[in-house]
C-alpha cells in the first residue's frame, strides 16, 4: 500500500493528490510485461502498483453490464478488469492508472465513462489517476521528471525482451522454456527499475546489467531456427494488439500454425507522442519557447537512455530493426495517410506495415477491436499498400470477444504468406545465430 513519506514532500503532494494513500495502484495489463514494467516504475517513487489480474470470463461479464456495445472493446475489458480487482481486492484498498489522450481514437473517452460508471455503481472514493499525451505525459506533478524517465525506460526494457520472446518462442526445443525465461527477465528488470532512492545513473547501471543477464538467459534456451517460417509484422490498435486475453492471443496462434511474429513496439507510441507535441509547438509558432527546449532536452535524454539500453542486445536484432526516428514511420504513411492530417494508430500501422515490408516480413496482420476507427481506415487503404508491396499479404482481424475460426483465417492467411515467401523481391537479413554462427 502506498504510504505517506514525509521526507519527500514531492511524492506526499502526488499521493494527496491522487487519493492514493493507503491504496495499490493497478494498471491494465498492455501488454502484460509492459504493464509490470511500468508498475515496477512506479514503485521506484514510493507508490504501491501492479498489474491487473488476467482477464477472464468474468471481466467481460462485468464490463458487459455497464457498457452498451458502443463502445470498443477495450473499454469493456478495462471496465470489467478494474470491477473484478474493486471486488476482489475492496474499494479501500485500490486505485487505477488510466491514461487518456486526444485525437480521433474513443480511448480519449475511457476516462470519462470509467469514472462516470464507478461513480455510478457507488465507487465514489476509488480513485483514478490519469496521465494524458496531450501535455507529453509531465501532468503528474513535481515528480514527473524522475518518473517519467523511470517509465520511458520500463517501456524500452519490455520492447526488448518482448523482441526477444518473440525471436526465440517460435523455435524453442522444450514448450514453454521461452515464457519461463521471459517471466524471470521481466522480474529481474522490475527488480532494478523499482529500486527506490538511487540516483538515476545507478538506477540505469542497475537495469543493464538486469539486460545483460536476460540475455544470457534467453540465450540458453534450446532452439533450432528455420528459415522457411514466415515473418508476420503485426500492426493494429495498440491496446487490443497488446493484450493477449482480447485477441484470442494471436500471436501465439499464428507461432502455433508455422509462422513467427514481429509485433509493434510500445515505444512507437512515445516518440510518436513526442514527435506531435514537437509539431504542435512549431504549427502554434512557438519553436523559441521554453516548452520547446524542455521537449528538445527530454527527447535528448530518450535517445542517450534508450541507446544505452538496446546496447546491452547488441547484434541480437539484426533483421528486426526498429527505424532509426518514429519520422521515418511517419513519411512512409504520408502517401496514403499524411501525419500532418490523420491521426494516430492509422498512420503508424500504414507506416509501420511498409517499414516490416521494407526488412523482408512476409505479411502483415492488424489488429484492431471491432468498429475501431482506426482499423476501419487502415483496412481501407491497405489494398493501395499492398499493390506497392508486390502484393504483399495484409489482413485485418477484428476482435469483440465472439471471434470464431481464427485458427482457420490465420491458417489461410499463413498459406498466402508462404506463397509470398517465395516469389517476395524484398530479401529478409538473417541473424547469424539462424545458421548456427
Amino acid at each position: 500500500m502506498s504510504e505517506a513519506t514525509t521526507t519527500d514532500p514531492k511524492l506526499q503532494k502526488l499521493i494527496d493528490a491522487f487519493g492514493l494513500q493507503g491504496r495499490t495502484l493497478y494498471l491494465p495489463q498492455m501488454p502484460y510485461g509492459g504493464s509490470y514494467l511500468l508498475a515496477a516504475a512506479i514503485r521506484s517513487i514510493g507508490v504501491e502498483a501492479a498489474t491487473t489480474t488476467d482477464s477472464d470470463a468474468r471481466t467481460l461479464e462485468l464490463g458487459g453490464k455497464v457498457t452498451s456495445g458502443d463502445e470498443c472493446y477495450p473499454q469493456k475489458i478495462t471496465m470489467g478488469d478494474f470491477l473484478r480487482i474493486i471486488e476482489d481486492e475492496g474499494r479501500d484498498n485500490v486505485a487505477f492508472l488510466m491514461p487518456t489522450a486526444n485525437g480521433p481514437c474513443r480511448f480519449g473517452q475511457y476516462l470519462t465513462l470509467i469514472r462516470s460508471k464507478l461513480d455510478e455503481l457507488g465507487y465514489e472514493d476509488v480513485p483514478i489517476m490519469t496521465i494524458t499525451s496531450n501535455d507529453g505525459y509531465s501532468s503528474i506533478g513535481e515528480y514527473s521528471q524522475s518518473l517519467i524517465r523511470t517509465a520511458w525506460r520500463a517501456v524500452i526494457c519490455q520492447d526488448i525482451l518482448m523482441k526477444a520472446l518473440l525471436k526465440t518462442r517460435p523455435y524453442e526445443l522444450e514448450r514453454g522454456a521461452t515464457d519461463a525465461v521471459y517471466q524471470e527477465s521481466l522480474e529481474d528488470v522490475g527488480e532494478a527499475i523499482s529500486a527506490v532512492k538511487v540516483s538515476d545513473k545507478e538506477r540505469l547501471a542497475r537495469t543493464r546489467d538486469a539486460l545483460t543477464r536476460s540475455r544470457e538467459r534467453f540465450g540458453r534456451v534450446p532452439v533450432r531456427y528455420d528459415r522457411t517460417r514466415p515473418l508476420i509484422g503485426v500492426v493494429g490498435e495498440i491496446f487490443c494488439r497488446h493484450n493477449t486475453f482480447s485477441n484470442f492471443d494471436l500471436v501465439r496462434l499464428v507461432e502455433e500454425q508455422g509462422g513467427e511474429c514481429w509485433l509493434a513496439d510500445i515505444g512507437e507510441w512515445v516518440w510518436y507522442v513526442d514527435d506531435e507535441h514537437r509539431r504542435r509547438l512549431l504549427d502554434q509558432g512557438r519553436r523559441y519557447t521554453g516548452e520547446n527546449l524542455g521537449r528538445y532536452i527530454r527527447t535528448k535524454v530518450m535517445h542517450s537512455d534508450e541507446k544505452a539500453l538496446y546496447g546491452t542486445w547488441e547484434g541480437e536484432f539484426i533483421g528486426y530493426e526498429e527505424p532509426h526516428s518514429v519520422r521515418e514511420v511517419l513519411e512512409l504513411s504520408k502517401p496514403y495517410l499524411p501525419y500532418t492530417g490523420a491521426l494516430g494508430e492509422m498512420v503508424l500501422s500504414t507506416g509501420k506495415s511498409i517499414y516490416m515490408h521494407k526488412k523482408g516480413a512476409d505479411g502483415i496482420i492488424d489488429i484492431s477491436p471491432f468498429t475501431c476507427m482506426n482499423g476501419i481506415v487502415t483496412e481501407a487503404i491497405y489494398p493501395s499498400v499492398q499493390r506497392a508491396l508486390d502484393g504483399m499479404p495484409i489482413r485485418v482481424f477484428y476482435f469483440d470477444g465472439t471471434q470464431s475460426d481464427l485458427e482457420r483465417d490465420i491458417g489461410i492467411f499463413l498459406e498466402l504468406t508462404r506463397t509470398y515467401q517465395r516469389r517476395k523481391k524484398t530479401v529478409r537479413r538473417y541473424p547469424a545465430y539462424f545458421d548456427g554462427e
